[in-house]
């Protein structure tokens, strides 16, 4: 117990550093060819503001740059509407931060985190337990491993279900619009749901407006949605389409 009081949990950073040395390393690279032939400094110049760019974000994101990050997330327990009691699943939980500060947040709930995980993410489903376990609410939070487009749970399972930047992720769902049905299938009827994705990626959602009919059409008593970047929080520099600017949180009552 000692040990997991010294420690601290280990929640990871959406910009990982292989991201930067590798783009640092081809700026590198090609600077280097470039005394061979110019042409490619302009290329070299792209990949070392790239490399720039991606430690700055990673910075932003971290807690002591700001904690963007964590902030983010808790945007969607913001607009869960929901009073704790009972049972809540979190689809996607990575290294288990959502999981855990949804148990931190409702202390009268059990909580479930589901992930995939895999070679892919820096997290594992013992990373997530150990976290919980130094967050002191291991207790009351279980983790299993499952895909978000065939989740193992009966119709109507929990009280409410979120999820945090992860449907656009699954790969065995070609239609993202069936990850959102399958975790709102596991919705009790008048359960609440909070999502957070790229929904403002029309490639991939199409229209925000024809997403919630669509939403609405499966039977959904309410459903919104809340542009993130609209958080004053976060810094313009992350405003970009490929870091917050596509995001978004759907959110409403099974």
């Amino acid at each position: 117990m000692d040990r997991l009081v010294a420690e601290k949990p280990d929640y990871g950073n959406w910009v990982s550093r292989k991201l930067i040395y590798v783009s640092g390393g081809l700026g590198l690279g090609f600077l280097g060819l470039s005394l061979a032939l110019p042409v490619l400094a302009i290329v070299a110049v792209f990949f070392l503001v790239a490399c720039a760019y991606f430690a700055y974000a990673r910075y932003l994101f971290s807690p002591t740059g700001g904690n963007i990050q964590a902030r983010i997330r808790d945007l969607v327990l913001e607009q869960l509407d929901w009073d704790g009691e009972g049972t809540v699943l979190d689809i996607g939980c990575g290294n288990a931060l959502l999981t855990i500060q949804a148990a931190q947040k409702y202390p009268r709930a059990q909580v479930t985190g589901i992930d995939y995980w895999g070679g892919r993410w820096e997290y594992s489903q013992s990373v997530c337990e150990r976290n919980a376990a130094l967050e002191g609410v291991a207790e009351r939070v279980t983790f299993q491993k499952a895909s978000a487009s065939a989740l193992p749970f009966q119709e109507g399972a929990f009280d409410a279900v979120v999820s945090n930047l992860v449907f656009h992720e699954v790969s065995d769902a070609k239609d993202k619009r069936a990850v959102i049905k399958e975790a709102l299938r596991v919705v009790k009827k008048g359960g609440a749901f909070a999502f957070q994705d790229e929904f403002l990626l029309k490639v991939i959602y199409g229209e925000v407006d024809d997403l919630l009919e669509t939403i609405k059409s499966w039977g959904i008593e309410r459903v919104a949605f809340v542009n993130t970047s609209d958080s004053e929080f976060i810094p313009r520099a992350l405003k970009l389409p490929f870091m917050t600017g596509a995001i978004g949180i759907l959110h409403g009552k099974k």
